[in-house]
């Protein structure tokens, strides 16, 4: 028998309230990076894009990852600052856009750490920063092994005073952004970046506080998150982006036991996070033997916090699948299967990335249970 999709679908337009932020649906626009602010100053044509995606149904949209205020945080300069006059005033049009349709939005802070590619910086011999000097071993990567043998030549580790002016970094742009009018934090802990390195025993090998065991480990994240809460007061939420993948190793992972991943998450919980953004290569995969749950789903169950499920919703593969050009894209209606995890208590939310990236109506598409455009993979190369 034919999935009824719109069906399907229906209670992902169940409004949802987060620390205060009254979201419309439980579709969130995933971050995606863009590279399209020339300068780090976000445009007019940065403000259409996110507009279209409220306009499109969108409940809660993610910035693209997001440069705090620190010298070392990205690399690519068409990355977008949240910090500076110019870059500042160029978020506020996106804020006011997003919310004229009836949106909320957080912008991603972000800190590239180890994964900050000096080469295409305007200061080449500088490392980013990283815990112990060690940009992780590598396994199952997309980069090329050129830039692979480059990025792994060990460095120094942070100090006390760099790993404070990190911190702080995040507080300062945490501020600047909620005078701004956005609605919330979105915290970038993933995918082998700066505050995954800290969780990642691979990468933190320190003997000091920020080191060792899974509570030392999440110290770091932890003191982002505090930082972050002192700046924004209590009545903001914080969602935290987390994943066991790395770019350096998608078979990597920081927790190897759920016990493991509960002291982690409920260290960031109980310094402030409102919400996890569960970050997964496939939003349907279990991640530990001897159990159905998916990461998203250890997550809500190991800290009750609401939880974001994300990774290949509305198309039929995964992000690098489609990067590498490894088989076609196609555009997919998998909500059945989405529902069916939602049902089991799996996750609160769902969020979209290149799907839709590729077609901004995509949420009024899956209320309807009308049929997606074909996936645009050269969508990705640009804001529209």
């Amino acid at each position: 028998m034919a999935t009824d999709f719109a069906a399907a679908a229906a209670p992902f337009f169940d409004p949802i309230v987060v620390n205060g932020a009254h979201i419309r649906n439980r579709i969130a626009m995933a971050p995606m990076t863009r590279n399209g602010s020339p300068g780090g100053v976000p445009g007019a044509d940065v403000a259409e894009y996110y507009r279209r995606r409220a306009a499109g149904g969108v409940g809660l949209i993610f910035t693209e990852g997001v440069a705090v205020d620190h010298p070392l945080a990205v690399d690519n300069p068409g990355i977008p600052h949240m910090y500076g006059e110019q870059a500042l005033a160029g978020w506020k049009r996106v804020v006011d856009a997003v919310h004229a349709e009836g949106g909320v939005i957080m912008p991603q802070l972000w800190h590239q750490g180890v994964l900050r590619n000096p080469a295409v910086t305007d200061t080449p011999d500088v490392q980013g920063n990283r815990p112990s000097g060690l940009w992780g071993t590598p396994g199952l990567t997309s980069y090329d092994p050129d830039y692979v043998a480059a990025m792994s030549v060990p460095t120094r580790p942070m100090t006390e005073e760099e790993i404070a002016d990190a911190i702080a970094a995040f507080g300062r742009s945490a501020r600047n952004a909620i005078r701004l009018g956005f609605d919330g934090i979105a915290i970038h802990g993933a995918h082998g970046y700066l505050i995954d390195t800290f969780f990642w025993p691979d990468t933190n090998r320190r003997t000091d506080r920020w080191g060792g065991g899974a509570l030392a480990r999440a110290r770091f994240g932890a003191e982002v998150v505090r930082a972050i809460r002192a700046e924004i007061g209590p009545n903001k939420p914080i969602v935290f982006r987390f994943s066991q993948h790395k770019q350096q190793d998608y078979n990597a992972a920081f927790a190897e036991t759920p016990d493991e991943l509960g002291t982690i998450l409920n260290a960031l919980a109980d310094a402030g996070v409102d919400m996890f953004d569960s970050s997964s290569r496939r939003f349907d995969r279990a991640i530990f033997p001897g159990s159905e749950l998916t990461q998203a789903g250890w997550a809500r169950k190991l800290t009750g916090k609401p939880v974001i499920a994300v990774g290949g919703i509305g198309l039929n593969n995964w992000l690098q699948d489609t990067f590498k050009g490894r088989g076609e894209t196609l555009a997919v209606n998998n909500l059945d299967e989405v529902r069916r995890l939602y049902d089991q208590g799996m996750f609160d939310m769902i969020a979209v990335g290149r799907a839709l990236i590729s077609d901004p109506a995509w949420p009024q598409k899956a209320r309807a249970g009308e049929e997606f455009m074909p996936y645009d993979v050269t969508s990705l190369e640009r804001l529209s």
